[in-house]
C-alpha cells in the first residue's frame, strides 16, 4: 500500500540540522545518515506494523547505522514522522508535537 508521507514541522527542522551537522562533521557522512532515514521510513511504509504501538500511539524504528530512531505514527493511510530522535537524547522531549492540526 502506498502511503503519503509527512514531517512534522519541528521533526523536519530536527532531521535537516542532523543531516547539516553530520556533513559538516565529516563530507558525505550527511548524506549517509539522510539515506539511512528514508531506508527507515520506506521500511515503514511498507510494514507498518513492524513495531508495537506505544501507549501515546507512537511507533519507533532505530536505524542501524546510526544511534538515532525515527517515530512516527500512522493517521487515515498518511504517515507522520514526529521526530528524529537520538538514543541519549532526553527521553520524549518531542511529545508535545503530538498535538497539532494536520493540514
Amino acid at each position: 500500500m502506498h502511503r503519503e508521507v509527512k514531517f512534522i514541522n519541528e521533526a523536519q527542522k530536527e532531521f535537516l540540522d542532523i543531516v547539516d551537522h553530520y556533513e559538516k562533521t565529516y563530507p558525505k557522512l550527511g548524506l549517509a545518515f539522510k539515506k539511512e532515514v528514508h531506508k527507515v521510513i520506506d521500511l515503514i511504509t511498507r510494514f507498518p506494523d513492524l513495531s508495537s504501538k506505544r501507549q501515546d500511539g507512537t511507533q519507533r524504528i532505530s536505524t542501524h547505522r546510526f544511534p538515532y530512531q525515527v517515530i512516527f505514527f500512522l493517521f487515515q493511510d498518511t504517515l507522520w514522522i514526529v521526530s528524529v530522535a537520538h538514543h541519549k537524547r532526553f527521553p520524549e522531549y518531542w511529545k508535545n508535537r503530538l498535538k497539532f492540526e494536520q493540514n
